[in-house]
């Protein structure tokens, strides 16, 4: 595209990546129920009084900074036993970036007019044991058109294991595509997640990447699905490793350090915070990210 335009083409795209983002969410959504209702023995019992969480799911309507319609998305919040909280969010927004905003954004140099969908997961667990994890992917046009995205591990006591297998996970997915897709997004990952301020990485990595267009629409919507597929399949392992190890009082004080610096970048550094704010979102969906808890020594 040299314009932004709405061309059959582009309208059967744009159609077709918002809807596989609300599929995937419902699958997420389902698979995290059903760990939800897993749960048994000694963590079970510590949280007798909650009983096994389903998500919540709230509508948000955005307008453009002239008052017109620009879309909007729906929260997918739950709170339960095993998730102390986690969020599934997916938005498809349209409109004009505001003047300073759109020089930061391919293609919106000359024209402001933009269109963005995709899903943001976050997940914080009860269990200092059970890793902590986002992902997210996007599909963005404006008189260009790209995919981004990514998905990144946050233990707060690092396992090998799980690291390896996380990775590996990731690789095998992006091998599929392009063998140079995960060492370069991998060190992607590296480099963005890092938190400048404390000189440490917020967890342990993953994949991270954006502005992914090869000229190849379809194979890079494959990618991005596939990338939401190896997740789905991954991470519910990770949690069923670890949901039903006890825990102490001690651990869950670490937890709430790493947790505050969870929320340091992500108010700090974050892109998709960035762009939501500086396009009119729905702040509570932007700010679904936070932590329930957190502390700073």
């Amino acid at each position: 595209m040299t314009a932004f335009q709405d061309t059959s083409e582009v309208k059967a795209r744009k159609e077709s990546a918002s809807r596989w983002f609300a599929e995937l969410r419902d699958r997420i959504c389902t698979a995290f129920e059903a760990l939800e209702a897993e749960l048994e023995g000694e963590n079970a019992e510590r949280f007798a009084h909650i009983p096994p969480a389903r998500f919540e799911r709230k509508a948000w309507d955005r307008q453009d900074d002239d008052g017109a319609p620009g879309g909007g998305g729906v929260m997918s919040l739950m709170r339960g036993r095993v998730f102390e909280k986690v969020g599934v969010n997916v938005s498809t927004v349209h409109g004009k970036f505001r003047p300073e905003f759109a020089q930061q954004i391919p293609g919106a140099e000359e024209d402001p007019r933009f269109w963005a969908s995709g899903i943001s997961l976050v997940a914080h667990l009860q269990s200092p044991l059970v890793p902590a994890v986002h992902m997210n992917t996007r599909h963005i046009v404006t008189t260009k058109s790209w995919f981004g995205g990514g998905a990144d591990l946050n233990p707060i006591y690092p396992d090998e294991t799980d690291t390896a297998d996380f990775h590996q996970a990731l690789k095998t997915a992006c091998d599929r595509h392009d063998p140079d897709y995960y060492p370069r997004f991998k060190e992607w990952a590296d480099e963005y997640f890092m938190i400048p301020h404390r000189g440490e990485s917020r967890g342990v990595g993953g994949i991270f990447f954006d502005y992914l267009e090869s000229g190849d629409h379809e194979a890079d919507f494959a990618f991005t699905r596939d990338i939401g597929e190896t997740f789905l399949d991954i991470y519910p392992q990770l949690v069923r490793r670890h949901m039903y190890k006890p825990w102490t009082e001690e651990q869950r004080q670490h937890q709430l350090f790493k947790r505050g610096r969870y929320a340091e970048f992500n108010l700090i550094y974050d892109r998709g915070t960035q762009f939501g704010l500086k396009t009119g979102g729905n702040v509570e969906a932007i700010l679904m990210s936070l932590p329930p808890l957190a502390a700073w020594p």
